[in-house]
């Protein structure tokens, strides 16, 4: 049964990664990856809040099958590093080392900080009284 709440979580967070990726195209334009760098990004501060939130130390205990719903389905749907790879070797093959180092760099830097805010963000939540 825990398969099928993965699988399910996986179409949810695809579903959101299509949406959100494609919004921000439209919005910056398709010469730079901004859709897979904001989705990475967000999704890093996502997984890094609920990991810590719903953690055996955390303040919402969930089962596992819930906590493997939302962690590895939805989040793991919704980030890609498949198309982040994919992206930047497009860049390197249209001689743009430019971006494509922007690209490596950013992506790297922001999704490392984005879940290390997350999880701040849910030890904070956490030490809330009366929440």
């Amino acid at each position: 049964m825990e398969y099928l709440w993965v699988m399910l979580g996986s179409a949810l967070g695809g579903g959101a990664r299509y949406l959100v990726s494609g919004l921000a195209g439209n919005q910056f334009g398709q010469t730079f990856p901004w859709g897979t760098l904001i989705v990475n990004v967000t999704g890093s501060f996502i997984i890094g809040f609920l990991a810590t939130y719903t953690g055996p130390d955390g303040r919402l205990l969930l089962r596992t099958e819930a906590r493997q719903f939302f962690v590895t389905g939805v989040c793991g749907g919704y980030t890609t590093f498949s198309s982040f790879s994919l992206q930047t070797l497009n860049l390197m093959r249209d001689r743009e080392m430019a971006l494509a180092g922007a690209n490596i760099g950013m992506s790297f830097l922001l999704c490392l900080v984005a879940v290390w805010c997350g999880h701040l963000a849910a030890l904070t939540l956490s030490q809330l009284k009366g929440a």
